[in-house]
Formats: structure tokens, C-alpha cells, sequence
């Protein structure tokens, strides 16, 4: 029996995965988060075989939430089942220590899949996440990447936070940093994408359909 804990902000979204994973004998969800604190508590207090996480949590969420879980226990398998699209969060949430990243798109078919592979030990890709991870072992990162790619993890959190609205004063303090941090963070930004302003970076995401503010 595989015991799951499901970490998602909607309960009607929790309860849809109880229900599809119901079909299947081996696979059992043994306890539920809306948060990433919650997921915290849950993963320090319980043994889990694997957990399902969503990327986009109110609180402490996505990679640096990933990041708290491995330094916490890092053999638990972590499968992100995210609302976004593998280029946007794929290839940083598996160098940030998850074994998969499932789209919601395909759960219904492919869900059961990915979690046994993972609680196995084995990691659960779309064969072009794959193919963007062997580039960057080989090569690095190319110089002719798309600027969002060249953000360390901390700045493309900030930058789609930005890029959806939030002002520096919110930022820092939903992140729990100085306002000068987050301002240096925001320089470095810009200087990385070559955009001249905030309205540039929303334009940007818009286009790149990166804007991710709370599925």
C-alpha cells in the first residue's frame, strides 16, 4: 500500500484525486495540506510514501517549498501536479529535488503512473523536460536561453510575483525579506530579462504564460 499526502489549496481538488486514486487498490491518501506550512508540520509528524504537491500555495509554496521538504526528508518522493505547463516550473522543480511534474491537464490518465514510478524510486517526465535537462548537464545554460531561464530560483519567484501585481512591500513580506532585498532582486531582474520596467516584465510573462499568482 502506498500511502499519499495530497498538499493542495482547493479541497474540491483534494477531493477529486481521493476520488480518482479510490480505483486503485495500492495507492491510498492518508492525509491532506491547504499549505505549505501544513505540508511541513505533516511531512516532520508522519512517515509518507510519497507526496503530490501543488506548486501554487498560499504561504510557503513551489520551489523553495520543495527545496524545505528534501533538507527535512530527503528520500520522500515529491510528484508535482501543478495547473501550469512543464516549461514553466518542470525543469527547476526537479533540480530543486522532485522526482516528477504532472500537468492537471493529463491527472486522469496518468496520475496513478507517476505516483508508483516515483514511490519506486524512479523519476516521471514528459520526454521534452528530459531533453531540457540533459542540455543543461552537457551544456549549461545556453546564452541564447530565454531570458526568464536565467533567473536563479529566488528571482523567477519574485518576478512572476511582480509580474502579477505584487508591489515590493508585499513581496517582502509574504517571502519574509527586506524590502532592500527584495528591490535588489528586482534590479537583478530587470537586468537579466533587458527590461526597462515593471510593465515590460508583465508584458513579458504574458507572452511567455508565466503569470502563476495563486491557481
Amino acid at each position: 500500500m502506498i500511502n499519499i499526502l495530497i498538499a493542495d489549496d482547493h479541497a474540491i481538488l483534494r477531493a477529486g484525486i481521493k476520488h480518482m486514486l479510490s480505483e486503485h487498490a495500492d495507492l491510498h491518501v492518508a492525509g491532506e495540506a491547504g499549505n505549505g506550512q501544513e505540508v511541513l508540520d505533516l511531512v516532520r509528524r508522519e512517515p509518507w510514501d510519497v507526496l503530490l504537491l501543488d506548486m501554487t500555495m498560499p504561504g510557503k509554496s513551489g520551489i523553495e517549498l520543495i527545496k524545505q521538504i528534501k533538507q527535512i526528508i530527503p528520500r520522500l518522493p515529491i510528484l508535482i501536479l501543478s495547473m501550469h505547463k512543464e516549461d514553466v516550473y518542470a525543469v527547476r522543480a526537479l533540480k530543486a529535488g522532485a522526482s516528477g511534474y504532472l500537468c492537471k491537464d493529463n491527472a486522469e490518465a496518468q496520475l496513478a503512473e507517476a505516483l508508483r514510478k516515483v514511490t519506486a524510486g524512479g523519476l516521471y517526465i514528459t520526454p521534452a523536460v528530459a531533453e531540457r535537462l540533459a542540455a543543461d548537464m552537457v551544456q549549461g545554460r545556453p546564452q541564447d536561453a530565454a531570458p526568464h531561464t536565467r533567473l536563479s530560483d529566488r528571482e523567477y519567484q519574485i518576478f512572476q510575483l511582480i509580474a502579477s501585481g505584487d508591489s515590493v512591500t508585499d513581496i517582502a513580506q509574504s517571502l519574509n525579506l527586506s524590502v532592500k532585498t527584495v528591490s535588489t532582486h528586482k534590479t537583478h531582474i530587470l537586468e537579466k530579462m533587458a527590461c526597462g520596467s515593471v510593465a515590460d516584465l508583465v508584458r513579458y510573462a504574458m507572452q511567455h504564460h508565466l503569470l502563476t499568482h495563486n491557481n
